[in-house]
């Protein structure tokens, strides 16, 4: 049963369709039936989980595009949220 959903094959992260516990094997609609992904923590619906690991200063990619910058490093199956995101969209240009 599909219970996340990734926005653009170039994605970094999937979005969670439930509440998901502990432990929750991620399936998604367009998923390589190589890859598992479980989840490492409770992810709330509608939030953020890493299918692919990103190191700290990486951009995350989300709809194919980054949405922000790593803080720390993300492993596959992590929550992806202001814990372990800095947010790049509408920063000033230095």
């Amino acid at each position: 049963m599909v219970n996340a959903l990734r926005l653009h094959p170039q994605d970094s992260v999937v979005v969670a369709l439930s509440d998901l516990p502990a432990g929750t094997r991620l399936v998604w609609a367009d998923m390589d039936e190589n890859i598992t992904v479980t989840t490492l923590r409770p992810i709330p619906f509608g939030h953020k989980v890493a299918i692919a690991t990103i190191r700290r200063g990486e951009a995350v990619i989300k709809y194919g595009a980054p949405i922000g910058l790593a803080t720390e490093d993300i492993v596959p199956g992590d929550h992806v949220h202001v814990h372990n995101l800095r947010s790049v969209r509408g920063a000033a240009q230095r």
